[in-house]
């Protein structure tokens, strides 16, 4: 009786997720400038393989915004052949990282980094499908796309099919913020479902001058990748572009399993396992020639919600949507492109923490400039260098707060006796322009012993720099005591 509870509570699960995720494939897909067709492999591959395997067990993965931008930029540079390679090379690249069991020290990465990463993603996202909201092609990379934000306007302003699918782009938008709010509702229907649905009536209705998705068929769009496209991993930007992908997947999904974590109360992510799940669940995608998967929030968090108790739901979830992309393909083809556009602009601004910057500014100001600096560098440069840049950022942060040093100087009344100068906490190269201000104001006059016995850390720079400054010091037939 327990087993059929709960199968009766992940087939429930299972179909909410599916219809959450239809659209959002397919959106991913067309904004990701491949075959929509291939967001639903993906989100198959997600459900039948990643979700069988150990790591989380309610988790559900699929083709995530967050690697749109990524992969937009990797289909225009190599092409859609050697989209496959790079996938395949970075489900690889995760197996052997959860083989050696590196899954764990994902969570080591700055949470700033990775909300700065969401966010200039979510910006990049934003920019591009505001063009695809008015049926207008996007110039290319964020730099370029806000660029053109003023002929975007111009050209929308005097073309009434622009207006037309920037009607149905704004409705959509509309609908998914509006209708979670209408409980009953949206208990029945997911709103990115009810949105896209409301979206293509309307355009059906009416009949709309706007654009619909393409559609080739699921089998035409599976290509996969050929003995040119694979020799192709050897050159250092496919390499850079791979190791992109792995770890910006990797990033995501295995913090997108401890926000799931905290949303139920079964069975914890092993981390690891996780990380080899992704990778094999990329590794297949990359044969076929499909988007690379993550763990997406979105549809885990309706998962969880939807009441899903073990791993069953999400392997249903991509059963739907096989029968859905084998049986239904002709019905992508009447979906508006400019309401797809909409599901993505309200998943970018979901991507942007706006409501925690400000306590983050408040409490963490440091944590609020790497991520501002993440995000902007997304913005400016490209993913891969943005989330470098991120990085180091936090590095050098830390480094910074760690490096806290105070000296405590106590000069005697009795001019005979030494100041007695204490070093506490740990001296690094960051902290010695401090340290050198401090002694110098000490009395040229008066004997000094300086203690460092207090320090935790003292780096070859600090050192050498006291050295000379006692040296100085004694130059001026003044003594100085070291106390180490």
């Amino acid at each position: 009786m327990k087993r059929f509870t709960s199968f009766r509570a992940d087939f429930t699960a299972s179909l909410v997720v599916f219809l959450v995720a239809v659209p959002l494939c397919v959106g991913v897909a067309v904004a990701s400038g491949v075959p929509a067709e291939l967001g639903l492999v993906t989100g198959v591959v997600g459900g039948l393989l990643t979700g069988l395997l150990p790591g989380s067990s309610l988790q559900v993965s699929g083709p995530a915004a967050g690697l749109t931008v990524l992969v937009f930029e990797a289909v225009k540079e190599y092409g859609l052949g050697t989209l496959g390679a790079l996938v395949l090379a970075a489900g690889l690249l995760q197996l052997v990282m959860g083989a050696l069991k590196l899954g764990r020290w994902f969570r080591a990465i700055s949470v700033a980094v990775v909300q700065g990463m969401l966010a200039g993603i979510g910006l990049v996202l934003i920019a591009g499908q505001l063009y695809a909201l008015t049926d207008a092609k996007a110039p290319g990379s964020g730099l370029a796309n806000i660029g053109g934000f003023p002929g975007l306007v111009t050209s929308t302003a005097g073309s009434q099919d622009a207006l037309a699918a920037l009607a149905i782009g704004a409705g959509t938008i509309a609908v998914l913020v509006l209708w979670p709010r209408w409980r009953p509702a949206a208990r029945v229907l997911p709103a990115p479902l009810a949105a896209v649905a409301l979206a293509t009536t309307a355009v059906w209705a009416l009949d709309m001058p706007v654009a619909r998705v393409q559609v080739s068929g699921l089998l035409d769009a599976i290509q996969p990748p050929g003995l040119d496209d694979l020799g192709r991993l050897g050159s250092v930007g496919v390499l850079g572009t791979v190791l992109a992908f792995a770890l910006i997947a990797s990033a995501e999904s295995l913090f997108s399993a401890a926000a799931v974590d905290r949303l139920h109360d079964g069975p914890k992510t092993d981390y690891d396992k996780e990380l080899m799940a992704q990778g094999a669940g990329n590794a297949v995608c990359g044969v076929l020639g499909a988007l690379p998967m993550t763990a997406v929030i979105v549809r885990s968090a309706a998962n969880v919600q939807a009441g899903a108790k073990t791993k069953a739901s999400r392997v249903l979830h991509g059963v739907w949507l096989l029968v859905f992309a084998a049986a239904f393909p002709a019905a992508l083809g009447v979906v508006p492109v400019a309401a797809l556009a909409g599901v993505l602009v309200h998943a970018g601004c979901k991507l942007i923490p706006v409501r925690a910057m400000g306590p983050l500014w408040r409490e963490h100001r440091g944590e609020a400039v790497v991520l501002l600096v993440t995000a902007i560098a997304i913005v400016t440069v490209n993913m891969f260098e943005g989330v470098l840049i991120g990085l180091l950022m936090a590095v050098a942060k830390t480094a910074w707060e760690t490096s806290h040093v105070h000296l405590e100087i106590d000069v005697p009344d009795d001019t005979a006796e030494p100041v007695l100068v204490r070093a506490v906490g740990n001296a690094t190269f960051l902290r010695l322009p401090k340290i050198l201000d401090q002694l110098e104001t000490l009395p040229a006059d008066r004997d000094v012993e300086l203690d460092l016995s207090g320090l935790r850390h003292l780096d070859h720079a600090c050192g050498s720099a006291l050295t000379n400054w006692a040296e100085q010091h004694r130059r001026s037939a003044r003594e100085v005591e070291l106390v180490s």
